[in-house]
């Protein structure tokens, strides 16, 4: 069996597990301590705190307290039984409350936000969160574009209704059984994706699957908000990634007066797929907003 890749969700890491507080109870972290700002790091759909770990080291030896976490109802967060509760401006706020935690002592709070968790990292913003600057990773404008991703969401959707999450789980188990990327996967780290799936909460699945297809265009709005509180952004995705075309990634950027960057060698997930050339565009950007 071939070795997990360091660069993967079991690399290694020097971050320690913590539970933070949350209006819908502890969300899960992993936390590199340090007296600087404060990077706060938000995974997407089916996602954890983990898609983070080969930037974890990286970022806090650049000077920054590291927190990456679970929203609810993925990981080690918990969450409540209604699965409206889960879409992104319901989950802003909760996000916005834990950023105005972070920053009571005072220091700058830079926010991350992957995927759908974009789209809850603009909420929060909207809602008033406390941040210096915000990175939109591998996300968009608004709902996910037509394409395979949506169509599984749209698949999966009753599924999980009728049958759980354990019934999701078992489809996509026979859909991986002929992806040649999945069975080149080292066992440990399949058995890793499998335990996290499992984990999510059938309303948090329901609730951020239909977020996912039906979040409005907030970008007029999220301009007007970073312009008057004088919030850096920055748009950021992978060369190749196949969830909100690079194209529209762009337009956004374009729309909300923020920096771009494509990273090479990259698809959805940098932070995963190239995170040394993820970092190089991060650490510089966030130091222009922290000098200001």
């Amino acid at each position: 069996m071939s070795a997990v890749p360091a660069s993967s969700q079991l690399g290694p890491h020097r971050a320690v597990r913590a539970d933070l507080p949350g209006r819908f109870g502890p969300i899960g972290a992993l936390h590199v301590q340090a007296p600087g700002p404060i990077v706060l790091l938000v995974p997407g759909y089916t996602g954890s705190k983990e898609d983070f770990v080969p930037v974890l080291d990286p970022i806090a030896d650049a000077g920054f307290e590291v927190v990456a976490i679970d929203l609810p109802g993925q990981q080690d967060s918990p969450g409540p039984a209604d699965e409206n509760a889960f879409r992104p401006a319901t989950l802003g706020l909760v996000l916005a409350d834990l950023i105005g935690k972070l920053a009571a002592e005072g220091r700058p709070v830079v926010l991350v936000g992957h995927s759908y968790g974009g789209l809850v990292s603009r909420r929060a913003v909207l809602a008033g969160a406390p941040v210096v600057g915000l990175t939109l990773l591998s996300t968009g404008p608004s709902e996910l574009p037509a394409g395979p991703r949506r169509q599984i969401l749209d698949l999966g959707d009753p599924m999980i209704r009728h049958g759980g999450v354990a019934a999701a789980h078992q489809a996509l188990e026979l859909v991986n059984a002929g992806n040649p990327r999945w069975l080149a996967m080292p066992e440990t780290l399949r058995e890793f994706f499998r335990a996290r799936f499992l984990r999510n909460t059938a309303p948090a699945l329901l609730g951020m699957g239909h977020g996912l297809r039906e979040e409005p265009d907030l970008v007029a709005d999220l301009h007007r908000t970073l312009r008057s509180s004088g919030i850096g952004c920055l748009v950021a995705c992978g060369a190749n990634d196949d969830a909100w075309p690079p194209s529209v990634q762009r337009d956004m950027a374009d729309r909300l007066d923020a920096d771009f960057s494509m990273i090479e060698a990259a698809a959805h997930s940098p932070a995963v797929e190239n995170p040394d050339g993820l970092l190089s565009v991060l650490l510089p950007t966030w130091q222009t907003w922290l000098n200001r």
